[in-house]
């Protein structure tokens, strides 16, 4: 599971615990929860799984790694929850099993071993809802396959107004049978073993979408986010640096270099954990924030160009020649960034973003406005939703 999953599935088991409920977190090796950065009281059980490269692989792109985490996981998983069932008394049963929403091996496990689950959805209930309607919209013909006009990518689709076919729930270099064959398995998990859908968004931004989720798997959907604020003040006793998680180290120095510049003035740029743009894409960005004037604060994580081998996978990709001689003046460039802080500091002004649904919520929380361009995934959906609401 990518960070922002992680963090999401400890968070809501942090405020369970803090009501007197007992939580234990079932997780893989990889990337795994530190506990000592969690309130005391939950349990942390690694899974033991073996990944295979492809699962792991910063040339994989989310589908391929998706599908490689359900088939590396499913057996691991379903046994620790059997070895934890069978660990527990009688009058201490397991409640219920909070699962990642994308992980429909875990859903069906959980649900074949006799224990109620609810499906954590990280995305929006928006975007969602899209999900679960792409291989009834690929068979009316809406979604871009092989073969497809162009110009067919900018028509409405129907009842998914103001959405267009190119906004759609896609992923480059995977095709629509495989995507199509995904969302099947974690729609058919859900129907088959979910008893609720947890979502991280809000009523006041998305009741609407809501009531037609539940409404269309007739199950209940709780609106518990944004769950960044919920992190962040069960964690106000840590330092700032644990309060926030990441596959990545920030860089914190950029935190001083911000309070030297005039309010609402720097432009932050980040693509996110794990969205890559092309080469030419790159140098694009680059000499646009070269070109704009501006000061800039930009997010270059090792792995961000596609192509770029293993050899090169722990340092980020190198810039333009001439373009740090242009900028050095106006612009920094780090690794990572404490992205809750930068966007909380009085300094940015908007937010370059892929429109992951996690930058969205942080964004919208601390009111900073957003320049979007999206990458994969539900990134379409929210990118297209978020410029209609902010011209309404």
């Amino acid at each position: 599971m990518t960070t922002s999953h992680s963090q999401q599935l400890t968070t809501l088991p942090s405020r369970r615990s803090s009501r007197g409920l007992g939580v234990t977190v079932l997780h893989t090796d990889f990337n795994a929860p530190d506990p000592a950065r969690h309130p005391a009281g939950l349990a942390f059980v690694p899974i033991h799984e073996t990944l295979p490269g492809e699962a792991t692989s910063p040339d994989s792109n989310i589908l391929t790694k998706l599908l490689a985490l359900n088939a590396a996981c499913d057996a691991p998983f379903r046994h620790a929850l059997a070895s934890l069932l069978r660990a527990r008394h009688r009058d201490d049963d397991v409640a219920c099993a909070v699962v990642d929403g994308q992980c429909f091996a875990a859903m069906r496990a959980a649900g074949e071993l006799g224990v109620p689950v609810l499906a954590l959805r990280t995305d929006s209930a928006a975007a969602f809802r899209k999900m679960l309607a792409i291989p009834r919209l690929r068979d009316a013909g809406y979604i871009p396959i092989k073969g497809n006009k162009k110009e067919k990518l900018d028509e409405p689709v129907p009842e998914f107004e103001p959405l267009r076919v190119r906004d759609l729930i896609r992923v480059e270099g995977s095709d629509t049978d495989e995507i199509c064959g995904f969302i099947t398995s974690v729609a058919d998990a859900v129907r088959a073993t979910v008893s609720g859908v947890v979502l991280n968004t809000f009523e006041a931004v998305e009741a609407s979408e809501l009531s037609k989720l539940q409404s269309e798997l007739s199950l209940p959907a709780f609106a518990v986010g944004p769950l960044h604020l919920l992190s962040s003040s069960s964690s106000s006793s840590q330092a700032p640096a644990a309060a926030e998680q990441s596959l990545h180290e920030p860089d914190r120095g950029c935190l001083p270099w911000l309070d030297g510049h005039p309010p609402r003035s720097v432009l932050y740029v980040s693509l996110g954990s794990l969205a890559c743009v092309d080469r030419v894409l790159f140098d694009e960005m680059a000499w646009g924030l070269a070109r704009s004037g501006v000061p800039f604060l930009w997010v270059v994580r090792p792995g961000s160009i596609t192509g770029v081998g293993d050899d090169d996978a722990e340092a980020p990709p190198p810039l333009p020649e001439g373009f740090e001689e242009e900028t050095r003046a106006r612009g920094r460039i780090v690794k990572w960034a404490p992205q809750r802080e930068v966007l909380a500091h009085q300094a940015i002004g908007p937010f370059w973003t892929h429109c992951g649904w996690n930058s969205t919520l942080e964004s919208m929380c601390e009111g900073v406005p957003m320049l979007v361009q999206p990458c994969f995934g539900d990134q379409m959906v929210t990118a297209r939703l978020s410029i209609i609401t902010a011209c309404a």
